[in-house]
């Protein structure tokens, strides 16, 4: 028995020295695959995770802020001695008082911008205008960059931008200079691809210009909580969105309130995404009517209750218009009054292959409406023609099932090559939502290969 033990842990101290006389370089790979506290905090690799290529440092996993602040110190001076290549640097800070020591973070962005890193991550998380940090010009300035992402910074005016090789780029409720500094920025990009834009209130852009030929996805979002200030806050008379980017494939807005949005060159896009608030100029606007015929060519839509009603209201004036590509659909419909504004919106879809509606009650008034039959004036062409599948999701309360199945029987009725329909329920439903769910189930399809599923949320 004895031996045997022995055997073991002779076989364990073995495989133990074989890590050990790996290199230093291979191991910091290793090391680089463990999460950065474990790696860090692992004595037996004390002066080997110096050398990973990668770093996640979050600020809040240390006692406090000037705990974290000295294991930075000491990092930056390890670092400088073993000549370091660190490649990604993912930066979380927390801070939970304004005098905490802000300077040096200005400091640490710097060294490691300088040192050729692909991946740049930094998140600041006390928004306040007297603590931003100062991003550095090594910044701007970086010939290996891939990856950048700023989130609650300061960024000034620059008089040179290099960033030759960045292709993704996410700059979140930053402030900046003024509105000339972030066009700048974007444009003197030229092989951008992913650009993401999380503004705030007061961001100093009241215009965002989006000018890249180079760009395939833009996303758009706006936060109007920070400061308290809220909603009221902007002025969606004075702001304005303008895109110009040719090779464009995703757009997408969030809660995006600006009346002007000018879109330009859109010829390859082919998805977008209209989630939560969102404004423009009366239909008859020329700008209003440029941006909705420069999205009309899509191929894929997402789009909020607020934003199928814009849209119809302008197809009301534009009989003719059409989504002639549309072939995938996804929307919001509040209540039962959101039905008149679907059907308006199918009537324009004649390619239509796949409808997913979320069905939702804005208020009290729309939930207490709410009706099981469901008919719109004339069946949409897409019905008779292109539709093979749907899919009916319930977002809030219970008793609004009933609208939901009164919708999916509608499709299942007057669908031509419908193949699938998809009803989400929810395991507590009312005995009358029950009911007329166990008859759509055994109702005579108008399309001889329609499959209906009832799935239990």
């Amino acid at each position: 028995m004895e031996e045997s033990v022995k055997r073991r842990a002779g076989s364990s101290n073995a495989r133990e020295d074989l890590i050990s006389k790996l290199p230093d370089a291979l191991i910091s790979q290793i090391l680089s695959y463990l999460p950065t506290k474990k790696a860090v905090l692992s004595k037996r690799w004390k002066s080997v995770w110096i050398l990973i290529p990668g770093l996640d440092l979050n600020s809040s996993v240390f006692p406090d802020y000037n705990a974290f602040v000295s294991f930075m110190e000491k990092f930056l001076d390890f670092s400088k001695i073993e000549n370091s290549c660190l490649y990604k640097l993912k930066l979380s800070i927390r801070k939970k008082d304004v005098n905490d020591n802000k300077s040096c973070v200005t400091r640490w962005i710097d060294f490691v911008a300088k040192r050729k890193p692909k991946h740049l991550d930094v998140e600041c998380l006390l928004w306040k205008s007297e603590s931003l940090e100062v991003m550095p010009l090594s910044v701007y300035i970086s010939k290996t960059l891939l990856y950048l992402r700023l989130h609650g910074v300061m960024l000034g005016n620059v008089e040179s931008i290099s960033l030759p090789c960045l292709k993704t780029m996410h700059l979140e409720q930053n402030v900046y200079a003024n509105e000339t500094c972030l066009e700048f920025l974007i444009s003197s990009c030229p092989v951008l691809e992913d650009l993401s834009i999380a503004r705030t209130v007061s961001d100093n852009v009241t215009v965002l210009r989006v000018f890249s030929k180079t760009l395939t996805s833009l996303s758009v979002a706006f936060d109007y909580s920070e400061h308290r200030r809220g909603i009221h806050g902007f002025n969606s008379l004075d702001s304005g969105v303008l895109i110009d980017a040719p090779r464009l494939k995703y757009l997408k807005f969030r809660n995006e309130l600006s009346r002007s949005k000018i879109v330009s060159n859109l010829d390859s896009l082919a998805k977008v995404e209209i989630v939560g608030l969102f404004a423009i100029g009366k239909p008859s606007n020329q700008v209003a009517r440029n941006f909705f015929i420069g999205i009309s060519r899509v191929k894929d839509m997402i789009i909020s209750d607020l934003a199928m009603r814009l849209i119809c209201s302008y197809l009301k004036e534009e009989s003719s218009h059409q989504f002639c590509n549309l072939s995938c659909f996804e929307a919001e419909i509040s209540g039962s009054r959101g039905i008149s504004t679907l059907s308006m919106f199918l009537d324009s879809c004649l390619n239509l292959k796949s409808i997913v509606l979320v069905i939702d009650c804005r208020n009290l008034e729309d939930f207490l409406t709410h009706s099981t039959s469901v008919t719109f004036l004339s069946a949409p062409q897409c019905l008779l023609s292109s539709l093979e599948f749907v899919e009916i999701k319930i977002s809030r309360f219970g008793g609004v099932m009933s609208l939901g199945i009164g919708v999916a029987r509608y499709f299942v009725e007057n669908s031509v090559v419908l193949k699938k329909l998809v009803v989400h329920s929810r395991r507590l439903m009312c005995k009358k939502s029950l009911v007329a769910l166990e008859n759509l189930l055994a109702l005579p399809r108008r399309s001889s290969m329609c499959q209906i599923v009832s799935v239990v949320d």
